[in-house]
């Protein structure tokens, strides 16, 4: 559906055309008219469908126009689960309300990592627009900084992440602040019986709208499972990334420690690395992932943190080095590529430990993915049998004499030449 029949005005239109999109997403098509309406949304949609567009177009056309009240007050209000999301959402929200008349909408983004200080002081006369992490934005109440009782639209999005980041307590002490009579946009890859439960709590005779992933909207991702020991997973990550010359690979672990010891192997190895995770301060975040995408670094090693919320154009790979958690966070890291119709490649390391985790993987998210096996890093530790109780998601953990003793035994060879 063209973005001129859903009722937007023509400041907004012409951001839209600008930014070259022609045609709404189906989230897009469904929610605009929705929210422009001013009652609730219960919104279910996959990763890079579009989601922001849906609700800060309609939401900066309701805004434009009217004043804010004099004061610490905000009166639309978008939480987020991550520092990068919330800075790509209130970069989304001046780019689209660029055209609207005088006065501008004031946007801000507030989010932790970062000295509390100047976000204290851009907030002196309120907002209309506040982005924000849950944490971050506690502390500002705390100090008197803002206030959320002229709060009239509300945004959860990411909220499925929200609780899996541990933020729920902190959810409740905002949702306590806010007035009983507002309009709330609650956006949701899943919905497990937490996020159901506030979902239910939150909203009047909401809208609903899910999107099921059709075929058609499936990106056209590769999917390959590659069996190697783990011990020689960064080898074989050098050799792939040196075989097929990818540009810039996106690698994700299971802790920040990982992301530090990985990088730093592949910066040995003379290959341009990164880390990145949720311990680094939001400035040196922020220049890992500037960097990663102007190409001055090929490899980012990543945390789960960088599994929702990025947008980066023309991402050719994303690497499980480490296996996910869950089959949901499958979907979310390897949505990083093959976005805005672009081919990708996911690409996930198979132990004998971690083999049925990733079956429940691939039944979950409906995969057949044929194992591989590359010459010279071959897995020699086949019969080892995954441990029943947990997937092979965490294996039984070898002392570390025994993790000295076997490299002692397995020096690393030379590395080997890329045979199919």
């Amino acid at each position: 559906m063209s973005f001129s029949k859903l009722g937007l005005c023509v400041p907004l239109l012409r951001a839209i055309a600008e930014r070259g999109y022609v045609e709404a997403t189906p989230i897009q098509a469904a929610a605009i008219p929705a929210v422009l309406r001013g009652g609730d949304l219960w919104a279910s949609a996959q990763t890079g469908t579009g989601k922001t567009a849906a609700f800060a177009l309609p939401m900066l056309q309701r805004l434009s126009g009217t004043a804010r009240e004099r004061g610490r007050f905000v009166r639309a209000l978008i939480l987020v689960p991550t520092r990068e999301l919330a800075a790509q959402i209130g970069n989304a929200f001046r780019d689209y309300g660029r055209f609207l008349p005088a006065p501008a909408l004031k946007t801000l983004v507030v989010y932790g990592g970062v000295s509390i200080n100047p976000q204290m002081m851009a907030l002196g006369g309120g907002a209309d627009i506040l982005v924000a992490t849950p944490g971050r934005l506690l502390d500002l109440i705390a100090q008197n900084a803002v206030s959320l009782s002229a709060v009239s639209t509300l945004v959860l999005d990411e909220a499925d992440r929200l609780f899996a980041l541990g933020f729920a307590d902190e959810l409740a002490r905002v949702l306590d602040q806010l007035p009983t009579r507002r309009q709330t946009l609650f956006f949701s890859a899943t919905f497990p019986p937490a996020v159901w439960s506030l979902a239910a709590s939150l909203l009047h005779d909401p809208t609903r709208i899910e999107m099921p992933v059709a075929p058609a909207d499936t990106p056209a991702i590769v999917h390959r499972a590659i069996e190697v020991d783990a011990p020689q997973r960064t080898r074989l990550l050098r050799n792939l990334i040196e075989f097929h010359a990818w540009t810039r690979v996106l690698v994700f672990v299971a802790t920040k420690y990982a992301t530090e010891h990985v990088a730093e192997k592949l910066r040995r190895a003379g290959l341009a690395a990164s880390a990145f995770h949720g311990e680094l301060s939001q400035g040196a975040r922020s220049t890992a992932l500037a960097d990663f995408k102007a190409s001055r670094v090929r490899v980012l090693v990543a945390t789960d943190v960088a599994a929702r919320g990025l947008d980066i154009a023309q991402l050719p790979v994303v690497v499980n080095y480490d296996l996910p958690r869950s089959p949901v966070d499958y979907q979310h890291r390897i949505g990083r590529t093959g976005r805005a119709g672009e081919s990708g490649v996911a690409v996930s390391f198979i132990s004998a430990e971690t083999d049925a985790h990733f079956r429940l993987i691939e039944k979950r998210n409906r995969l057949a993915v044929p194992r591989e096996q590359v010459a010279g890093f071959e897995p020699l530790r086949a019969d080892v049998p995954a441990p029943p109780s947990t997937g092979g998601v965490k294996g039984k953990r070898k002392s570390k004499k025994d993790r000295l003793r076997e490299a002692a035994a397995r020096a690393e060879p030379p590395l080997p030449g890329m045979t199919r």
